[in-house]
């Protein structure tokens, strides 16, 4: 069942997982990241973790997150003083209220990430 009342964090922790399964597929990002002392093994339990989270997330938003990660990699994105930190272009006051419910979900009406605030 969807979550309603945190879309956006589960948004943005879906975007980390994902982030995580990528890392671990590139052996160059790999390796530096074993260097670190940080081992990316258990790729199963990550999978399965992103599932769990992708089931909470809802068919509309989650199909949404997708496709604008596809395009652009990272599909969540901050905001800071106005500026959509995706694609750098300052917001329209009309957008800034929103960030107020974290409820609701706001997107770049350039770029079309979703936007969270700092």
């Amino acid at each position: 069942m969807p979550d309603t009342k945190k879309p956006l964090r589960l948004l943005v922790t879906l975007q980390d997982l994902d982030l995580l399964i990528r890392e671990s597929h590139d052996p160059e990002r790999k390796g530096e990241e074993e260097d670190l002392g940080f081992e990316l093994k258990n790729l199963e339990t990550l999978q399965t973790a992103r599932a769990k989270l992708a089931e909470q997330i809802g068919p509309r938003w989650l199909g949404f997150y997708e496709r604008v990660a596809k395009r652009y990699g990272r599909a969540v994105v901050p905001v800071e003083g106005r500026v959509c930190l995706g694609c750098f272009v300052t917001l329209p006051t009309s957008i800034v209220p929103k960030k107020l419910e974290d409820s609701e979900i706001s997107v770049c009406e350039n770029c079309g990430r979703i936007l969270y605030w700092l």
